[in-house]
């Protein structure tokens, strides 16, 4: 059974490089108690961490290169191929950096780029970390992350001014549902064709949520008008998949009674 409302999913996005571009999807294969399949599969060590691929553990966000601290990659363009591991980033429409990700020079080649451009930023040696089916999310368990765009509209409301949904860089974008109804959904399943999703956690929102994803702009105080206007710094959903399937932007999104 199934009770209302109903929703859409919107779009669908992906992030391969933490701290990188965004990538829309048209659909996806979602598989039970993994993330979108190379969500965060790489990210950028600032300075050494002890990271081991062999054993791969959780690492907090503040020990990678990521837009709460570090807002000037938003400026740049990256895309990320699947079949060829190729990472291509581009800035101010030119390309600055190409390289495959699974090979130790074609790392080296990103790790130099982000040395030279983002010096200041760093703490030591950049250093593209991966290892096979660990995700660099900002939580341990692996999780979809859902965004409610009314709750952005609503915050847009507030706020006086646009703010891109982008920001939060949610996972599926959803709309129809009331603002801010995401909250009444903890340990609800949600249903999408074949796919049942639990939702297990609200998403605390940082200082990243401040940084316009397509200028680079450090232009909002998101988190703190969270706080000053609704009592908390949340928005968006957490969720880990139950059981799996391909579902696509435009689905119907149901809530299990």
């Amino acid at each position: 059974m199934t009770e209302q409302p109903y929703a859409s999913l919107a779009s669908i996005y992906r992030y391969p490089v933490k701290g990188l571009t965004p990538e829309p999807l048209t659909d996806v294969a979602l598989t039970p108690g993994q993330t979108l399949p190379a969500d965060r599969r790489y990210a950028i060590e600032n300075g050494p961490i002890g990271f081991d691929p062999a054993a791969p553990q959780y690492f907090p966000k503040t020990q990678f290169l990521m837009l709460m601290r570090n807002e000037r990659l938003a400026a740049l363009r990256s895309r990320y191929d699947d079949a060829s591991h190729t990472l291509t980033i581009r800035k101010d429409d030119a390309e600055v950096a190409q390289a495959d990700l699974q090979s130790a020079e074609g790392r080296a080649a990103i790790e130099a780029y982000f040395a030279t451009n983002f010096a200041d930023e760093l703490r030591g040696p950049p250093k593209v970390l991966f290892a096979e089916g660990h995700s660099f999310s900002d939580v341990p368990r692996k999780v979809v992350s859902i965004i409610n765009l009314a709750s952005v509209a609503d915050l847009e409301k507030t706020i006086g001014q646009p703010v891109h949904p982008l920001r939060f860089r949610g996972n599926l974008h959803v709309s129809d549902w009331p603002a801010w109804h995401e909250f009444d959904l903890l340990d609800r399943t949600l249903r999408i064709g074949d796919v049942r999703l639990k939702v297990v956690k609200r998403i605390v929102r940082c200082a990243a949520t401040n940084v316009d994803p397509d200028t680079s702009a450090r232009d909002l105080t998101i988190p703190k008008t969270l706080l000053q206007t609704y009592g908390h710094a949340d928005c968006g959903i957490y969720a880990e998949v139950i059981d799996g399937g391909r579902i696509a932007a435009g689905d119907r999104i149901e809530v299990e009674a």
